[in-house]
């Protein structure tokens, strides 16, 4: 049986709490059925639900801003001719204007499995509007395409929260962006009236190619599922003096610069057995970017067991054997500001907290961090496994 999303199942059967309201709906480009019809047109004319207002978040509604921190504002649709607001601009919580006379939020956005992947926290930032305003919010779910990938990285501390990273869930977490919203709920926003319509057909631990359905860039530079997998780890790479494959075809799963040492790199990472993945040599000009125009010598992750690969241990790995590797004090972590955080540091709010980055600038083990995260991961797990949507 393939997956169904929550937009196939509402565009099977208008839930009878939607029938009949003005409804906002958060949307981007990946928010299509199976037989990619996108949810602007689902909720047309004749389905039972006025549309009156769509919302777009981070990259625009059709994903059209290429980088962080390039906002875009809003506009009426020329088709529609409804409001568009832009909650990656001037506001990146919806207003009560913007909310004004709708009678429910309709969220539908493709996750990638990775917490500070910041579509979640433009959820969360419409929870509370919601919540504070008395509007329901229905959040349409999809399958996180890395479920099959285990639970990593740091727990995020919350005086790190900033726009990348509001809850206390490990870096890669084997939600779905409902899972997410439910956890949120519980822990933040308890007046939040929220309602899942799950994804049917679907076990956490498959990968978004078992599925079925089809994939849409959910932001310009995750291009297919196999980038997602290794996202949670290399995306660390944006705040240090790397490049992280923007620019190239193939971004996250690239890694390099043009000050390091590719094949001792190489070599040390094959010498440690780190399971789940390959690494190759891949050398590369990125077209626009970090080092725009530039040589740069690369490694190429390759995942060969999703089940095994553990995406922030293999990141935290690779940048260990660059500074091992490469002339004294070439790799640089980038200070503020960073997606609206002007106080923390860069790498520091994305990986969860200042440890991760004291292993690295000290050389301490590497390992030892590791072990650190597992018994917060397994304690968020458990905890988490009370309100899970999904079976394995």
């Amino acid at each position: 049986m393939n997956t169904l999303s929550g937009l196939d199942i509402v565009s099977r059967s208008m839930p009878a709490g939607l029938r009949g309201k003005r409804a906002g709906i958060l949307c981007h480009a990946a928010s299509i059925t199976a037989d990619f019809k996108h949810i602007t047109e689902v909720f047309g004319k004749g389905s039972g639900c006025h549309l009156s207002a769509i919302f777009g978040p981070q990259h625009g509604l059709h994903g059209q801003t290429q980088d962080n921190m390039i906002e875009w504002e809003g506009r009426t649709d020329e088709v529609l001719r409804i409001p568009v607001h832009s909650l990656y601009g001037e506001h990146r919580k919806p207003t009560p204007s913007m909310l004004n006379g709708l009678d429910a939020l309709i969220i539908d956005l493709q996750d990638v499995g990775a917490r500070l992947y910041t579509y979640i926290w433009t959820v969360k930032l419409c929870m509370e509007a919601c919540a504070e305003a008395g509007i329901p919010v229905w959040i349409l779910d999809r399958p996180n395409p890395i479920g099959r990938v285990q639970a990593d990285g740091p727990v995020l501390k919350e005086e790190y929260f900033t726009f990348v990273g509001g809850a206390s869930i490990p870096l890669c977490h084997r939600m779905t962006i409902g899972e997410m919203a439910l956890w949120i709920r519980g822990k933040y926003i308890p007046r939040c009236d929220l309602h899942i319509v799950r994804a049917e057909g679907w076990k956490r631990n498959s990968l978004y190619r078992e599925t079925g359905l089809p994939w849409v860039l959910p932001s310009p530079n995750m291009p297919t599922p196999e980038t997602a997998t290794v996202y949670p780890g290399t995306v660390l790479a944006e705040a240090l003096n790397l490049s992280e494959g923007r620019g190239t075809v193939i971004p996250f799963e690239l890694t390099g610069a043009p000050f390091i040492n590719a094949t001792s790199i190489y070599n040390d990472l094959n010498s440690k057995n780190i399971p789940g993945c390959r690494f190759r040599i891949h050398d590369f000009i990125p077209t626009f970017h970090k080092f725009a125009g530039h040589y740069c010598r690369g490694i190429q992750i390759h995942v060969t067991d999703a089940s095994l690969f553990r995406p922030v241990a293999t990141a935290l790995h690779l940048f260990d054997s660059i500074i091992r590797t490469s002339p004294p004090d070439s790799l640089k972590f980038n200070p503020p500001p960073y997606e609206y955080e002007y106080r923390l540091m860069p790498f520091d709010i994305l990986s969860g907290d200042s440890r991760m980055r004291e292993v690295l600038e000290n050389r301490l083990s590497v390992s030892e961090e590791i072990s650190r995260w597992d018994a917060s991961i397994e304690a968020f797990s458990a905890e988490f496994r009370q309100i899970a949507l999904y079976s394995e």
